[in-house]
């Protein structure tokens, strides 16, 4: 099928904007990835580094050698991983039970979850309900307050209505309860939507940063989020090696955004097959 010139036009066009939009979009990454990887002396003696003559690992052994680092790492995956578990065991639990209608006050529960959507009570109130727990300076007081998200209960409550109750029923004449047709039949059959929503908790999680800075005032319990602020705020890293030499500020600012960066990047390919499938049916019936 021929063209003609004005499509011909303006598709060159479209092909030239979308291409500046994805160098300007993409530069900042590619950046910051080669700064991390440039030797000191040539990112002192160059004004700009697009590509380093030598690639160099001095500014991540100089950060993973810190304890600091170590462990607000292993804060933010300890909230990445076990935050997620609770979070999807909840919501997945509670949207499984409104979808059936069976269920005794479901049209009640439904209107309070949807309330919550609506309505949200600030974060002085929210401070005060964790205080009053005696959450303060303790990583559970990142997951308790946000174990679930009524958005999302919606959404993998639409995602169940589409399993038909016939199953439940046949279940229930093999002898399963509702426990068991629910971890045996309902869930293995629900993975698309508990991928979709497990990626969704876990960048939350992992990207823990206001929650973090009001709650934890114990820099030892810190989540990468909060130390990586910090770092970029010209605070040098607690408990540094006094006898290993940093290398530029800069260098080791790009460097924690890498590593900060980089296991949620890591994630998304194992998940995305599951990813738009299950955010698709879900959104059909909510």
């Amino acid at each position: 099928m021929e063209h003609s010139r004005g499509n011909r036009l303006f598709h060159g066009v479209n092909i030239l904007v979308l291409g500046i939009v994805a160098l300007v979009t993409v530069f900042p990454i590619y950046y910051v990835f080669v700064i991390s990887f440039t030797e000191t002396g040539e990112y002192l003696s160059k004004t700009i580094v697009l590509f380093p003559e030598h690639w160099s690992l001095e500014s991540y052994r100089y950060l993973l050698s810190n304890p600091s680092m170590i462990r607000s790492v292993g804060v933010s995956a300890f909230l990445a991983v076990v935050g997620t578990l609770c979070s999807l065991v909840v919501t997945a639990s509670l949207a499984y039970a409104l979808s059936r209608k069976r269920l005794l006050g479901r049209r009640v529960a439904l209107m309070l979850i949807l309330f919550t959507i609506l309505f949200s009570p600030g974060i002085i109130p929210n401070y005060m309900l964790v205080r009053s727990l005696g959450l303060i300076d303790n990583i559970w007081s990142l997951i308790l307050p946000v174990l679930s998200s009524g958005w999302y209960v919606v959404l993998m409550k639409g995602f169940f209505e589409n399993i038909p109750e016939s199953l439940d029923e046949a279940a229930a004449i093999d002898g399963c309860n509702e426990v068991t047709a629910w971890f045996r039949i309902v869930l293995p059959l629900s993975m698309p939507a508990i991928a979709a929503f497990g990626l969704f908790y876990a960048v939350e999680y992992w990207n823990s940063y206001f929650s973090a800075l009001l709650y934890m005032n114990d820099y030892q319990k810190w989540p990468i989020q909060v130390l990586l602020q910090n770092m970029l705020a010209e605070n040098p890293l607690a408990e540094a090696d006094p006898l290993l030499q940093p290398p530029p500020a800069e260098m080791l600012k790009m460097s924690a955004v890498v590593i900060a960066t980089i296991p949620i990047l890591c994630v998304y390919p194992f998940l995305q097959k599951h990813f738009a499938k299950g955010v698709m049916v879900g959104s059909v019936k909510g």
